[in-house]
């Protein structure tokens, strides 16, 4: 993984662009978030929309669940998305917003969301999390890691160390 500086590849709309292409296929991420007794959560979320010019992540949540409370109490969350099959990670890190918004959530709505909100984009519970995108991390290599019999190698296939994949570090905002 490279540090990179302000004013560096990791500024440009080059980097940004290559973080919302990393992430764009991979359909879950996990957000954690922080508990008031400081302790981190992380749960599986399905992201709803990427927008790349507002550098916000749009994702479904019930009003009621713990992790509304949790960005009520501290709104720096981050999001891990990874890809294994095409070697593929990303860590994004950001501020969280609770939209009640029936436009939006309309505009976002799938058949999908309908398991967890029965009464579709009018159930009382549906709230809309928005994460604004401070900062990401993203690691895209060819390597592969191998499961072997409860260990885990990681298999790297004959190339020069430069050759290795590509990790970044970029500011978004």
């Amino acid at each position: 993984m490279t540090q990179l500086t302000p004013g560096s590849y990791g500024q440009t709309l080059e980097g940004r662009h290559k973080l919302w292409q990393l992430i764009k296929d991979i359909e879950i991420a996990m957000l954690t978030t922080v508990a008031e007794n400081g302790c981190l959560h992380s749960r599986p979320m399905a992201t709803q929309q990427i927008d790349a010019e507002r550098a916000e992540l749009w994702f479904f949540s019930s009003i009621d669940s713990p992790k509304i409370a949790e960005i009520y109490h501290e709104r720096e969350v981050g999001l891990a998305y990874a890809s294994p099959a095409t070697h593929r990670y990303v860590s994004v890190s950001g501020r969280a917003f609770v939209v009640r918004d029936g436009v939006k959530a309309n505009e976002l709505w799938t058949s999908a969301a309908k398991t967890w909100f029965p009464q579709g984009v009018n159930d009382p519970h549906l709230a809309l999390l928005r994460i604004e995108v401070e900062s990401a991390q993203f690691w895209d290599s060819p390597a592969r890691v191998v499961h072997l019999g409860g260990l885990v190698e990681l298999r790297l296939p004959r190339l020069a160390p430069e050759n290795l994949g590509e990790g970044q570090k970029i500011n978004v905002r």
